[in-house]
């Protein structure tokens, strides 16, 4: 039973959680309409936006290097190639970028006015504009200007929107901050285009590039994957895919344009040392002749076919040797006479990887420090970190080039000297056969790194004019749809949709978080807990009846019959000496309603033929004559009593009786007995204080079935608590909206202390929404019917 209790409890609760946002289900519809109108002006005033699309693919560049590994036959690897994630850094560069903006002439725009959005002309403007300043001038201004064609032959200009225009001839030259500009016609028919206004904004081109710079999004179609989507979105369709189709040619273009460099670099090198070869095999084919003239020698016998045998892998190894040393010894060279930062031979032959590894990398820095200069100056952070890297890289190939030299250096050295023992024995042979046969060897081996090099040196123009771009369209920009893609309109109305209903949301919550006041019966329960609350009576209109009639089906009758029922339950079951007949009626403070209920309840009971006496004990600020002026209301017997006559004249004196101030009223077809508070004392706790107070209570009470007592709110006099003592039972009037919850403290407090004994609230002025279990029901035949506007 207990569980079942709690149960219902917690779906009492829950219901009424809901019911405080479902009842304001015409706020919610309102707001939510109002967010889809604001929805559609959003969407019908926003410059819509299409996306474009590229795709590339990443290639294994294997003959990038071609010109950095002239000496493949030695085992040297090629270079790494570059990840994707650092070709991503590159395409999206800002350099590339200003390149793009130069190219398509981004930085300056058209926008052709209109009445609320403005549409800018990309392709085909009626008006052409030259700037007669030079390109570093306009590529750094921040200007703007507005045209009107105005016929054929002349045309609108000023600097300002709201300035008057100023005429001018097309081809003349106009004045402005950036220098003289000329403007032309670019169509056949002007006057097609009369009376249109266009506004030019000429901006900075590294500015406009930035802004591209960050709307363009570079990334791979797949993790690991050597293919990337390059995507944009912009008002114009032709114009989106012109910047990604430039941008991908740009990039190309820019990594040939490094090859060329690195393959020229490469074939310079190997040139100044096919001159010095050159030189070398022209001295030793001389020496020869000069020796066989001065001893007439024609034909030298071989030297034995033992001797040769031995020393042909000696001769091999120091060939090999020497060639790399001579190639190590040449690059150190160059790298030490090296000012400034320019690019290297890469991988000429050298047996070590790390150099080549460390040359390619240095290449790579160099190539992209050029680039950047372009655009910037030597100042630059980037350009400063790249500096920094340049000279390390230059201290380690320096490092690596002296100890290889060092090392070939003395293994050659130690080839020598093992030729040396071997040749050794070939100079027991005739003199002039040795000195022929050394001749000849040294011409050996320069004819033949003369003829490697010419070889190589066709190698390197070959590589570089098969070279191919770093990357291969798949799918040059494209439209990726007919429609806009932002504003998404499903996104939008859903957005606002949601934001309709969080607005209402928020003010109900937020406005029930900070609320701290009496609204219903139930809120009232869950306050007071063991307390009863008889009902709860509606709020009225301006022009709605304060007295209910006898046959009055109205909610106020309805809600003061339940409130009568429950007064008759409570007034059975209590066990007390008398008829438990006498009611008193407070509040707080004033204007809660007691009068008000103390009225129509007398009324109520009237309308079941019982004998009612209503009494103003509220002395100090009576109420009830406004309740009894109506012309429905008559007074029985005439006017013979003065209304003034009531309760404190009946405590003032003593001869006085009952009878004398009691006005028997008709009101619609009830009779009820009246007891006006008369005149205001000056010392109205007194007065309540006396024993006639308690004899006319005691005297009415066995005269009528009930006795209805006003008296004075509790929180500003004392009076009733002075007179709580007689009655049977209290009922505490609190009005929604304006009672607060903290206010109830106070008669639960005097209830504990036994100063209310009987103690019962009542709630007035609830919203007919609010009345009964969270609005749940009505009260009976006489609803009212709001308007479709009334909330």
């Amino acid at each position: 039973m207990g569980l079942n209790s709690q149960n219902l409890s917690s779906d009492l609760g829950l219901k009424d959680i809901i019911n405080t946002y479902t009842k304001h289900w015409k706020w919610f519809v309102l707001s939510v309409l109002v967010a889809l109108a604001m929805a559609y002006v959003k969407l019908r005033y926003s410059v819509p936006e299409y996306a474009a699309q590229a795709k590339i693919q990443i290639l294994d560049d294997k003959n990038s290097n071609s010109e950095l590994s002239t000496f493949q036959d030695l085992g040297i690897m090629p270079g790494a190639n570059n990840k994707v994630e650092d070709e991503i850094e590159i395409i999206n560069s800002r350099s590339n970028l200003i390149e793009v903006v130069k190219k398509l002439g981004l930085n300056v725009k058209i926008n052709s006015l209109g009445k609320i959005l403005d549409s800018e002309v990309y392709q085909n403007p009626p008006f052409k504009i030259n700037f007669i300043a030079k390109d570093s001038i306009v590529n750094n201004a921040d200007f703007e200007f507005y045209l009107t064609l105005s016929n054929e032959t002349t045309f609108g200009y000023t600097v300002s929107e709201d300035e008057p225009l100023k005429p001018y001839a097309y081809g003349k030259n106009i004045s402005t901050s950036i220098g003289d500009i000329v403007i032309t016609p670019n169509v056949e028919d002007v006057g097609f285009y009369k009376d249109k206004r266009y506004k030019v904004s000429v901006s900075p081109v590294a500015q406009v590039a930035q802004q591209y710079q960050s709307e363009i999004i570079v990334s791979p179609a797949a993790e690991f994957s050597n293919i990337l989507n390059i995507s944009l979105k912009d008002p114009i369709q032709t114009k989106a895919n012109d910047i990604i189709n430039s941008l991908i040619e740009t990039y190309n273009n820019n990594a040939i344009a490094d090859r060329k460099a690195i393959a020229d670099k490469t074939s310079e090198f190997i040139n100044d040392r096919i001159t010095d070869i050159y030189s070398d095999l022209s001295t030793e084919d001389q020496n020869e002749e000069e020796y066989k003239a001065d001893r007439g020698i024609t034909d030298i016998a071989s030297q034995s076919s033992v001797n040769l045998t031995v020393s042909a892998s000696s001769q091999q190894e120091l060939q090999n040797a020497a060639l790399q040393l001579d190639i190590a010894s040449s690059m150190k060279d160059l790298v030490e006479n090296q000012e400034g930062f320019d690019i290297l031979p890469s991988n000429v032959g050298l047996s070590d990887p790390s150099i080549a590894n460390t040359t390619a990398r240095y290449n790579e820095l160099v190539a992209e420090r050029n680039r950047l200069l372009k655009s910037s100056n030597e100042k630059n952070p980037i350009i400063i970190n790249l500096d920094q890297q340049l000279e390390g890289l230059k201290r380690s190939m320096q490092s690596s080039l002296g100890s290889m030299t060092n090392n070939l250096g003395l293994q050659v050295n130690s080839l020598s000297s093992q030729l040396s023992k071997v040749n050794s024995r070939l100079y027991a042979a005739p003199k002039n056969q040795r000195a022929l046969r050394d001749i000849g060897r040294k011409q050996q081996t320069t004819e033949s790194l003369y003829l490697y090099l010419l070889e190589k040196r066709e190698e390197s123009q070959i590589s570089f004019a098969s070279a191919t771009p770093k990357s291969k369209i798949i799918d040059s920009s494209y439209s990726v749809s007919p429609t806009p893609v932002s504003p998404n309109k499903k996104i939008v109305y859903m957005a606002f949709f949601i934001f309709g209903l969080i607005v209402p949301f928020s003010v109900i919550y937020a406005n029930d978080l900070l609320d701290n006041k009496v609204h219903s019966k139930t809120t009232l329960e869950k306050l007071i807990k063991d307390i009863p609350v008889l009902g709860e009576l509606p709020k009225l209109g301006k022009k709605e009846a304060k007295l209910v009639g006898k046959d009055d089906r109205s909610i106020l009758a309805e809600s003061l019959r339940i409130i009568r029922t429950n007064i008759d339950y409570m007034i059975k079951s209590k066990n007390s000496s008398g008829k438990g007949n006498l009611i008193y009626i407070t509040s707080s403070v004033p204007g809660e309603g007691k009068t008000f209920l103390s009225s129509n309840l007398s009324m109520i009971f009237a309308s079941t033929n019982k004998k009612v006496l209503l009494i103003g004990a509220d002395i100090r600020n009576p109420k009830l004559y406004s309740f009894f002026k109506s012309k429905n209301i008559d007074e029985l017997g005439g006017s013979s009593k003065n209304r003034d006559t009531g309760l404190t004249e009946y405590l003032y004196d003593k001869d006085l009786n009952v009878k004398d101030i009691t006005h028997s009223m008709l009101v619609h077809t009830n009779t009820i007995d009246v007891i006006y508070s008369g005149k205001i004392p000056p010392n109205p706790a007194e007065l309540l204080m006396s024993n006639r107070m308690k004899e006319l209570l005691e005297e009415v009470s066995g005269k009528y079935d009930y006795v209805i007592v006003d008296t004075a709110p509790l929180m500003v006099v004392t009076d009733t608590l002075l007179i709580t003592e007689y009655a049977d039972h209290i009922i505490y009037v609190t009005k929604a909206g304006v009672t607060e919850k903290k206010v109830l403290d106070f008669p639960v407090k005097l209830k504990k202390e036994g100063k209310l004994n009987g103690l019962s609230f009542v709630v007035n002025n609830v919203k007919v929404s609010n009345l009964g279990y969270g609005g749940s029901y009505g009260y009976g035949y006489g609803k009212s019917h709001k308007k479709w506007w009334q909330f």
